[in-house]
């Protein structure tokens, strides 16, 4: 089924590589202001994780929540 949605999934880690997060979103650019800014959620503020390393883009909600997980 064909959906005119996008979204991503995407890894974001700290400055020394050491911690990994790994999200979904329909606003990539939005959301990784978000996080760069610290107004993303707690964890990626607490272990500043601003260093974008993957996005993958898709029109299924649902095969982006399968691949985050």
């Amino acid at each position: 089924m064909y959906s005119p949605h996008e979204y991503w999934v995407y890894i974001l880690t700290n400055i020394s590589n050491s911690v990994l997060y790994i999200g979904v979103t329909n606003n990539i650019e939005r959301r990784i202001l978000e996080h760069r800014s610290g107004t993303g959620d707690g964890f990626t503020k607490q272990y500043h994780l601003t260093k974008l390393i993957l996005i993958e883009p898709t029109n299924d909600i649902n095969a982006a929540i399968t691949r985050e997980k």
